[in-house]
């Protein structure tokens, strides 16, 4: 069955580690992501250490703005993931086909300017907070399991997986 057009972009605020951004890459890549939006300039500072080991930051756009709302299409929601008071968790969250996906720091969290201004807030039930990465990979993985995909198929393992693996079952 053949799914409908979506759009997912990734926000982050002020992103901070090298190794976190790479790991945020590669979800990207892997989840389909049509382009990760950043503000503030620690990454960019950092982004020498270059993490990115599939260079998905040749294939997605990865833009620094000033603000991450400025640009958003009408049709796209505004998703905060965050550990907010009030928040859905993400187990009952239903994901828009068009989502801009928003991510605090490192070491911070999401301004209530932000959240005031999203179409929801969502939290991922964990006892403590997860890293940045582990949570955008978590969050597209919802997504993905979600959403109507006919992207499973043994010629998409063939074509994503290690050249040293040819194993079957």
């Amino acid at each position: 069955m053949a799914t409908e057009r979506s759009s997912v972009r990734i926000g982050i605020v002020n992103p901070k580690s090298p190794a976190n951004m790479g790991s945020v890459l590669r979800a990207a890549g892997c989840f389909q992501v049509d382009a990760v939006i950043y503000t503030g300039t620690r990454y960019t500072r950092a982004a020498k250490f270059q993490t990115d080991t599939k260079s998905i930051a040749n294939q997605i756009p990865l833009i620094a703005v000033e603000s991450l709302l400025e640009d958003n299409p009408a049709q796209v929601k505004v998703v905060c993931v965050e550990l907010v008071e009030g928040a859905t968790p993400l187990p009952e969250f239903n994901h828009p086909n068009y989502a801009f996906y928003i991510f605090g720091p490192e070491d911070g969290n999401l301004s209530q300017a932000l959240i005031d201004q999203a179409d929801e807030v969502v939290y991922i039930p964990t006892i403590g907070c997860l890293n940045l990465a582990a949570t955008i990979n978590v969050v597209l993985y919802d997504r993905l399991a979600k959403m109507n995909s006919d992207i499973a198929s043994d010629s998409l393992i063939r074509s994503s997986r290690d050249t040293n693996n040819n194993l079957k079952w």
